[in-house]
């Protein structure tokens, strides 16, 4: 008697060409949505350096007017070319910085000070929108152009 022996069922394993395409527009679709966030947090982590010095300027502003009964006002702007511009403040401006740093006053430094951070079109972003922040004897961070768009 000959028994009859039937070979296993192979069952192929994998995925087919409809569920590969259906995960490629999943992650196509999550892509479009999670890049242009990834950009507007990594624009405005760059902003945090503005803020940063900024408020170191306030700082030491206010210290250089308790020795010298007025505030410091200098020729000229700090900025990754310049950075020991505002030396005379303790205030340093690192080599990698994107701003330009400006102090300005209306009396001459008696009374009050204007200190301004700018980053120039193209701005962070590759935009035209330059990014413009600034911080007042007061103590007030002001943002007068914020090249994050929302």
């Amino acid at each position: 008697m000959h028994s009859l022996r039937h070979s296993p069922i192979r069952r192929q394993s994998g995925f087919t060409l409809i569920e590969l395409m259906i995960v490629v527009v999943i992650i196509g679709i999550l892509a479009a949505l999670a890049i242009p966030r990834f950009i507007q947090s990594a624009t405005k982590s760059k902003q945090s350096e503005a803020k940063q010095i900024l408020k170191q300027i306030y700082v030491q502003q206010h210290a250089y007017r308790a020795f010298y009964e007025a505030y410091f006002i200098p020729g000229g702007p700090a900025d990754a070319a310049n950075p020991t511009a505002f030396a005379r403040i303790n205030v340093e401006i690192s080599p990698p910085a994107r701003y330009s740093y400006t102090i300005t006053s209306s009396d001459g430094g008696f009374s009050n000070f204007l200190a301004t951070a700018t980053v120039p079109a193209p701005g962070l972003d590759d935009d035209p929108a330059p990014d413009i922040w600034t911080i007042d004897d007061q103590g007030v961070l002001s943002v007068v152009s914020d090249d994050v768009t929302l």
